[in-house]
Formats: C-alpha cells, sequence, structure tokens
C-alpha cells in the first residue's frame, strides 16, 4: 500500500501540468533565496513560512483535535466503551478517505485551470472554487453555504473552550467573561496571512495536543475509579447518536484541506498526509478518551469537559494552559478561510498591505464571539455542528463531486490522479462514495441530527440562551461572624442559585423567603449573584 502511494505521487508529479511545476520551482527558489538574506531571514523562513509535506501533516494533525479531545470521554459515556472505540476506528477511515477525495479535485481544478493559463501566484484556491470550476455555480454555492457555516461555528467551539478551560484555572471570572477576553484576544489571528505561515504554531499545537491528551489517560489510570463507579452507556438511544456525531466532528477537521494544500510547494504529495495524520491523532484519543471514561464512568455525562474531574493540580493547569494556547492556533484555522472569503467578497484579497487586510478581515470575529456567548454549551454544540454541518461540508458533498466530475469515460480517462488499486479502481471508489453518503446521510444526518438537536434544545431550556456560567460548579458561601455557617449556606430552592451554576440538580421543597437576610447582608447578595443571568 504504501508502495503504491509513493508511486502514485510520483506519477501525479510527472502528470502534472508544467504550470503547477513552474509554480512549485518558483516558491521553492523564493523560499531558498529568503534563506541567503542573512540569520534574521532565515530564522523567519524557518518559523514563519513552511510549505513542505512535513507542515501540511502538522497542520492536518494539529486542527484535526483540539478542543474536541476534552469532549471524547463525554462521547464515550454517552455511547459506551467497545462503541467509542469502533467508532473512533471507522470516522478516522472515513475522513481519511473524504480527504483523500478533496484533494484529487483540488489538483484536478488546479490542473485544468493553469492548462487555460491562470495564474494562482497570487491567489487561494479554496473549496468552493474548486466545486465551482469542475461542477458548476449550483455547487460551488452549496459547498460555500456549508463550508462557510462549519468553519464559523468551528470558531465559535474553540472560543468556547477557551472559556470553559479557563474556569477551571481561575474561578473568579465566568465563562461569559471569559468569553469576551478570549474573544478580544483571538482576534489577533487577522495578522496571520495564509496557512503558509502556521509552521510554528502548528508544531506547537500538536505537542501540546499531545501533553494534554497523555496528560489526561495518565491522571485518569493514576486517580483509579471514583467510588461506586458505573459505565453504564448507552442508556439511550438520543445520547447514543449524540456522542456518535461528537465522534464524525471530530475526524471532520478536513474542512481546510484546500488550503493546506495550497500553501504546500507540492500539493501532489498530500494525497496519505491526512491518513497519517488520523492514525497520530487516534494515539492520542483512544488512550485519553477510554482511561478517563474507566475512571469516571457515567459522571462524564454532566461534566462535557474531561478537565473538570480531574484533581487541580500543576499538571492540570498546564495542559489547561497549553489547550488554550492550541485553541487559539486551532480558531486560526478554522477563521482564515472565512478571512479569504471575505477579502475576495470585498475585492481586498490580492491586497499586499497586512495590516489593511487585518482591519478588513475583523468584521468576521464579531459574529463568531456574538454565537459563543449565545450558545456556551461546550459539548453538546459539537454534536450539533458534526450532525448539521460536518456530515455535508467534509463527508456527503466531497463523495458526490467526485462521482459527479468523473461521471464520463472521458473524464476518468483524462483523470489527473486515478484511484488507488487497492480501493478497487473507478468502480470501488464508486461504491466506498455511495456508501459514505448513505451513512452519513441517515446515521450521521438523520439519526445524529435528531439526536444532538434534541439535546441541545434540552440545553437551552435548562441554562438558558446567554448563560452566564455553563455547568458551574456552586461557589461556597463566604461564613459570618453573625450567624452560624448553616444559616449563611444558600437553599437549593433559591432560584439564583440554578442560573448561577448551570447545574442539573433535583429541587428541594422551597424553603423561607431569603429576602431579610439579603437585606442583612446586601455583600453576600452580590456575591451569589456574580454567576447569575
Amino acid at each position: 500500500m504504501a508502495s503504491e502511494t509513493v508511486a502514485g505521487s510520483v506519477l501525479a508529479d510527472e502528470k502534472g501540468p508544467s504550470g503547477l511545476r513552474r509554480y512549485q520551482a518558483g516558491a521553492e527558489e523564493e523560499e531558498e533565496h529568503a534563506g541567503e538574506g542573512g540569520g534574521k531571514s532565515r530564522l523567519s523562513g524557518l518559523l514563519w513560512h513552511g510549505g513542505s509535506a512535513y507542515d501540511a501533516w502538522f497542520s492536518c494533525a494539529s486542527n484535526q483535535v483540539a478542543q474536541v479531545l476534552l469532549t471524547l470521554p463525554y462521547s464515550f459515556a454517552q455511547l459506551g466503551m467497545v462503541s467509542g472505540i469502533l467508532f473512533q476506528l471507522f470516522y478516522g477511515l472515513l475522513g481519511s478517505w473524504t480527504a483523500y477525495l478533496i484533494s484529487i479535485l483540488y489538483l484536478e481544478y488546479r490542473t485544468r485551470r493553469e492548462k487555460d493559463k491562470v495564474d494562482f501566484r497570487n491567489h487561494v484556491i479554496q473549496w468552493f472554487e474548486v466545486l465551482d470550476g469542475l461542477l458548476g455555480r449550483h455547487w460551488r454555492n452549496v459547498g460555500l453555504a456549508f463550508n462557510c457555516t462549519f468553519l464559523l461555528f468551528g470558531s465559535v467551539i474553540q472560543l468556547i473552550g477557551c472559556a470553559s478551560n479557563i474556569y477551571y484555572v481561575n474561578d473568579h471570572l465566568d465563562k461569559r467573561t471569559w468569553t469576551y477576553i478570549f474573544g478580544a484576544c483571538c482576534a489577533t489571528t487577522v495578522f496571520i496571512p495564509s496557512f503558509h505561515n502556521y509552521r510554528v504554531w502548528s508544531f506547537l499545537g500538536l505537542l501540546m495536543t499531545t501533553y494534554t491528551a497523555w496528560y489526561i489517560a495518565v491522571a485518569s489510570l493514576m486517580h483509579g475509579q471514583v467510588e461506586g463507579v458505573k459505565h453504564s452507556g448507552p442508556t439511550t438511544i438520543m445520547l447514543y447518536f449524540t456522542g456518535a456525531t461528537n465522534i464524525l466532528y471530530t475526524f471532520g477537521g478536513h474542512a481546510v484541506t484546500v488550503e493546506v494544500m495550497h500553501a504546500m510547494w507540492r500539493p501532489q504529495k498530500f494525497k496519505a498526509i491526512y491518513l497519517l495524520a488520523t492514525l497520530y491523532v487516534l494515539t492520542l484519543t483512544l488512550p485519553s478518551a477510554s482511561a478517563a471514561y474507566w475512571a469516571f464512568g457515567d459522571q462524564l455525562l454532566t461534566h462535557s469537559n474531561a478537565l473538570s474531574l480531574l484533581p487541580r493540580d500543576a499538571w492540570r493547569d498546564a495542559a489547561v494552559v497549553l489547550m488554550l494556547i492550541h485553541q487559539f492556533i486551532t480558531f486560526g484555522f478554522a477563521c482564515t478561510p472565512l478571512y479569504f472569503v471575505w477579502e475576495k467578497l470585498i475585492g481586498l484579497h490580492d491586497c499586499r498591505s497586512l495590516c489593511k487586510r487585518a482591519a478588513a478581515r475583523l468584521p468576521v470575529v464579531v459574529p463568531i464571539w456574538f454565537l459563543a456567548i449565545i450558545f456556551p454549551f461546550f459539548g453538546p454544540i459539537n454534536s450539533a455542528v458534526g450532525s448539521l454541518l460536518v456530515s455535508f461540508t467534509v463527508y456527503i458533498i466531497p463523495a458526490m463531486a467526485h462521482m459527479c466530475t468523473f461521471r464520463s469515460p472521458q473524464s476518468r480517462e483524462n483523470a489527473v490522479e486515478r484511484p488507488p488499486r487497492f480501493a478497487g479502481g473507478w468502480t470501488g471508489a464508486y461504491v466506498i462514495n455511495s456508501f459514505v453518503v448513505a451513512w452519513v446521510l441517515v446515521v450521521g444526518f438523520g439519526f445524529g441530527g435528531w439526536a444532538s438537536i434534541t439535546n441541545f434544545v434540552q440545553q437551552v431550556n435548562t441554562f438558558g440562551l446567554f448563560a452566564k456560567c455553563y455547568q458551574c460548579p456552586p461557589h461556597p458561601a463566604v461564613a459570618s461572624p453573625l450567624l452560624p455557617p448553616s444559616s449563611m449556606a444558600p437553599s437549593p430552592s433559591m432560584p439564583f442559585i440554578f442560573n448561577m451554576t448551570g447545574m442539573l440538580a433535583p429541587m428541594s421543597a422551597p424553603s423561607p423567603a431569603p429576602a431579610p437576610l439579603h437585606f442583612a447582608f446586601p455583600h453576600h447578595h452580590h456575591r451569589h449573584h456574580r454567576h447569575g443571568l
């Protein structure tokens, strides 16, 4: 299999159009000249200008698993251990196949366009343009709508994850306030021009994710099973398919495949890169999710962020900080294609001024910021995005586009890249694509959409929109020298406690009205309401 992949890469290099080869040679020559400009230029090229196959691998592996790593134990609690492992392996393979299809369609589009003497040196090709060039404007419109919406909510999820994580290090501010702060921090990604410039960030991001994944695994094993641990998943059909769609979302991070390929000096080498990245990601997701579910069991059903159950120490704080940095990087990954689309819409995509482009990109961040404040449901929102958007964006549309692009004998004969022999050639590719479309449409979008939307609506009904501190533990009351501790303890029947914590707990019988206590101690009243709506 490996020899066939290498042979296919060589064949693609030989069949590639002369325009593409000239572009590659020019890009590599430009990199060499940049390295000859002195130590500073060499360092800048090393850290800032990436385009190799290694850079693409780091980008794919780093972008594929970010904050979703923290929600996979939650999915295991919904699915059960066996189903959780099998779905990870299955969707990892499915995602690698559709990423391969996207790479083939990109090469086909670029080959055809460069035969027409189109120069892409100052233009970043995007997925909707590939669909437009190969299948027409209706495909372009559908692809653009799904891709942009998915990347928009992908950025929202990263911002929600930032607020959720930092709260476990510093809970003096509620999660909504942290969302405001990190929204401003993530807005600085407007200054990163393109995926060429993520070289050092992708490398560091993957190191950070690796640390966090193995910290969760080791810390869970060292913690041991909690007293009375139960592993009852799956308990309901709704939770089962909600967990499955979160894993669908996990391995659907190849919505930026075209932009990553375009940043490569030799895009033909991308074909097996996503599969290799997925194999590495599985070494992170399987041990961490399995160990956390083994240790905490059904407790994860009410703790969508696995870090919330691990004991607070320097190791956990380090994992939180590293994930925050990585989520900042992944936010940029998801937002950069949106920046490109916006630049093309307003006519600034070919502008050479970085400051002008950065200023023009800022309006893209505003709706992301706003949506993260409206829907702070870390965990359930992943499943909703996975079923409704990821299912079409990176599974159904690429498989259908590949079948339609090469439906005629002439198009198959002139194809830049033929399906690999181990997949059964054109017939095998058609069968696999048909299976992908049917499975994801029925299981991912159908059952998964029903389950994830039902769960999402339950979160909205329980916590409300604009929840100030989603799933936050209650703050202990401040002791008073004038009253015994029991009199200062907030009653579970007080409505503000429910809004503050966002915890699902059975409500006890009504207790006496707390108004006199509030009037006597107004500063305590202010403290209890700090996390309220």
